[in-house]
């Protein structure tokens, strides 16, 4: 007697979200790095060119909302290009300052 054995269950497809990372630090969180925040008040170009040269940018591009979209989207941090448009168009130093500050941390833990 040949018994065929049934199946129970079919082979599923799991997809695997990558892992969704956060910023490090809040958009106006000034005080966890008064440094990166006083750069930014008293010289914005300055902090600019910094991270546009920390992502190999061009220096024109630091405080731009596609700079803050290009980082997001490296590092895998949730957000849209519609909040970035808000955030950079609302509050350019504190999105500048947040954007330094992810990168500071980021250079610190070795994953930048």
């Amino acid at each position: 007697m040949d018994v065929q054995p049934k199946v129970v269950t079919q082979p599923q497809v799991v997809a695997i979200q990558p892992k969704r990372n956060n910023w490090q630090t809040d958009l106006c969180d000034c005080f966890s790095d008064c440094e990166v925040c006083l750069c930014g008040m008293f010289c914005f170009y300055c902090l600019a060119c910094q991270v546009a040269t920390a992502m190999n940018e061009c220096c024109c591009c630091g405080a731009t909302v596609a700079m803050r979209a290009v980082y997001r989207t490296k590092y895998n941090i949730p957000g849209s290009i519609c909040g970035d448009t808000f955030i950079v168009g609302c509050f350019p130093g504190c999105s500048l300052c947040q954007v330094q500050r992810d990168i500071k941390k980021r250079k610190e833990m070795g994953i930048f």
